[in-house]
């Protein structure tokens, strides 16, 4: 059974930083591509961060990109994302995904989703 499940989030004042794990268990993540997203009350899922298989590439969305790094670690099938200078905007539930196609990834239509963990940022 391919699970993820993450860890990490909780409540941080504006300015403030956050590490999300995702744990895979019962595949080898190294051959999926990982993928990081958010949903906030009542708006739709936002794509926020992808890397490749191999970690060579990655891509952010404009609306994060210089404050969070996604990361991953094949040796603890691990998958990360640091998260720094919050705004009460990145307020969310926040989900890893993985799949073998980066572009399902990108797309937001990867085949395996976390259950999310949430995110606060207020003072």
């Amino acid at each position: 059974q391919l699970q993820l499940v993450e860890s990490g989030g909780g409540l941080v004042q504006p300015g403030g930083s956050l590490r999300l794990s995702c744990a895979a268990s019962g595949f080898n993540l190294d051959v999926y591509a990982i993928g990081w997203f958010r949903q906030a009350p009542g708006k739709e899922r936002e794509f926020l961060a992808a890397i490749i298989r191999g970690g060579g590439s990655t891509r952010y969305a404009d609306s994060v990109k210089g404050r969070f790094t996604i990361s991953r670690d094949n040796t603890r099938n691990m998958g990360y994302l640091q998260m720094n200078n919050l705004k009460p905007e990145d307020t969310a539930v926040y989900y890893c995904a993985a799949d073998q196609s980066f572009h399902n990834v990108l797309i937001i239509n990867p085949g395996s989703w976390g259950q999310g963990t949430q995110v606060t940022v207020s003072s």
